[in-house]
C-alpha cells in the first residue's frame, strides 16, 4: 500500500513538473494587424518584417520560456472596421495575442472589441500588445487589463520634448501641426499644456489638424507656417504625412526647427535628405545609433531586407512576453497578463518596467537630431548619408507621467 501511495505521489510530482514547464516547445501565434496597402503601407510592411525577423531571433532556446513565436499577418488598410474583421479572423485561427501600432483610432476599436470578447468568452481571452499607438487615454480613462503598451505615450514624449525645448531660448514662436485623429489632437493638447508650464514666454502662432493619410501636397500648409512667423513646428505626424511635410518644407525653403516623434520612420529620411541638418529633432525610446545588440540586429536586418529597423518596441515585446511566459510557466493569456503587469526586465535600452497600475511601459527616452553620419554615429537610414544623433537621454523617471487609470481586473 505504501509503495502504491509512493508511486502515486511520484506521478503527481512528475505531472506538476510537466505542467510547470508546459510552455516549452509550444508555438505562440501573434497576429500583426496593420496597414499593408495604401499610403501607410511602407510603414506597416517594415514593421511586419520586424516582427517576423525577431520572432525567429527570439524563438525556442533563445527565450527564457522556450516557446516558438509565429507571426500571422493581416492588412487592416488603416481602418478600424477592417481591423475588427482581422481580429475576428485571427480569433478564428486560434490566435490569442494581437499586435497593432499604427493609428490610435484602430487601437481604440481593438481595445473595446477585445474587452467585450474576453468578458463573454472566459477561457479564450486575448492580450493586446500595443507597440506604437500612443493616445494617453489608453492607459488613463480607457485603460484595460488586456492592453499593454510598449511605446511611450504622447504625454510622456511631450514631457521629455518640452523639457529639452525649455532651455532653447531661440524658440519663441511655435506652430502645432498634426493629423486629425486622437493621437494628433493629443499631441497638440499636451504641447500647449507643457509649453505654458515650462515656457510661458513662447507663443503658439498657429495650429492645424489635417486628414490622416490623405494629403499628398503639404505646400499650402507650409506656406501658412511660414506666414505665421513660426521658428519651430511640433508634429506627431508619421509615415507619408511626415515625409511629404518635410519634403514640402525643404522645397519651400522653410528654415525653422521641427520637433517630431517619427523622423526615423520609412520615407522621412529620404524626404529630408541632406536638408534639415541640425534643425529636425526626434523624441523616441530608441534611435539608430544605440550600439550593442541593437547595432548587430540593425545591420543584419538591413542586409536581409534592404530596409532599416526602427521599431524597437518589437524587441521589447518579445523580451517582455517571453519573460512573462517563463514567470507564469504558461502561454495562457490570463496567466501571462498577470505575470506581465508590474514586470521589470532587461531590455536593449536598459531596465524597463510594465507599470502595474495602467500597463504603460516605463522606459528611457532619447532626443536625437538629424545630422551628417560620422564615425561616432555611423548608421545612415535609407542610405542618405545622414543620421539621428543622440543629444539628450531622459531616464524613465523624467518622462514618466501620472495615470488616472482605475484598472478593472478579472475576478
Amino acid at each position: 500500500m505504501k509503495t502504491a501511495f509512493r508511486m502515486i505521489a511520484v506521478a503527481a510530482l512528475a505531472a506538476c513538473a510537466t505542467g510547470a514547464f508546459a510552455q516549452k516547445g509550444e508555438t505562440v501565434k501573434i497576429a500583426h494587424i496593420d496597414p499593408l496597402s495604401g499610403l501607410m503601407a511602407p510603414v506597416g510592411t517594415n514593421q511586419l518584417k520586424s516582427f517576423q525577423f525577431f520572432a525567429e531571433k527570439f524563438s525556442g532556446a533563445k527565450n527564457p520560456a522556450g516557446v516558438k513565436f509565429e507571426i500571422v499577418s493581416f492588412d487592416n488598410k488603416l481602418s478600424p472596421a477592417e481591423s475588427l474583421n482581422a481580429l475576428k479572423a485571427a480569433m478564428d485561427q486560434g490566435v490569442r495575442y494581437i499586435a497593432q501600432g499604427n493609428g490610435s483610432s484602430v487601437a481604440g476599436a481593438l481595445i473595446e472589441a477585445i474587452n467585450k470578447h474576453n468578458e463573454r468568452n472566459p477561457g479564450k481571452e486575448i492580450i493586446f500588445l500595443n507597440y506604437a499607438a500612443v493616445d494617453p487615454d489608453f492607459t488613463n480613462s480607457k485603460c484595460s487589463y488586456w492592453h499593454f503598451r510598449f511605446d511611450a505615450d504622447t504625454s510622456m514624449k511631450i514631457e521629455a520634448m518640452t523639457t529639452f525645448m525649455k532651455d532653447d531660448k531661440d524658440i519663441k514662436k511655435v506652430y502645432l501641426f498634426n493629423q486629425n485623429y486622437s493621437h494628433g489632437q493629443q499631441v497638440a493638447k499636451y504641447a500647449k499644456e507643457n509649453l505654458a508650464r515650462k515656457r510661458p514666454d513662447v507663443q503658439i502662432v498657429g495650429e492645424d489638424l489635417h486628414p490622416l493619410a490623405q494629403v499628398r501636397d503639404f505646400s499650402p500648409y507650409i506656406a501658412k507656417i511660414k506666414a505665421s512667423g513660426a521658428d519651430t513646428v511640433i508634429t506627431g505626424n508619421w509615415g507619408s504625412d511626415l515625409a511629404l511635410l518635410v519634403k514640402a518644407a525643404n522645397e519651400a525653403g522653410y528654415t525653422g526647427k521641427f520637433y517630431t516623434y517619427y523622423t526615423g520612420v520609412t520615407g522621412t529620411p529620404t524626404a529630408l535628405g541632406q536638408g534639415g541638418a541640425g534643425r529636425v529633432y526626434q523624441i523616441a525610446y530608441n534611435h539608430y545609433n544605440m550600439g550593442g545588440d541593437m547595432a548587430k540586429w540593425m545591420a543584419e536586418f538591413k542586409t536581409k531586407f534592404n530596409d532599416d529597423f526602427y521599431t524597437g518596441s518589437v524587441v521589447t515585446i518579445f523580451n517582455g512576453l517571453s519573460e512573462a511566459m517563463a514567470k507564469a510557466k504558461s502561454t495562457d493569456p490570463v496567466k501571462v497578463a498577470a505575470a506581465l503587469e508590474g514586470l521589470s526586465y532587461k531590455n536593449y535600452n536598459g531596465e524597463v518596467e510594465m507599470r502595474k497600475t495602467d500597463h504603460q511601459l516605463q522606459q528611457p527616452l532619447y532626443m536625437t537630431v538629424w545630422q551628417k553620419a560620422d564615425k561616432k554615429y555611423p548608421y545612415s537610414p535609407e542610405n542618405t548619408g545622414m543620421t539621428l544623433a543622440p543629444v539628450k537621454e531622459f531616464p524613465s523617471y523624467v518622462s514618466s507621467t501620472p495615470t488616472s487609470c482605475q484598472m478593472k481586473r478579472p475576478g
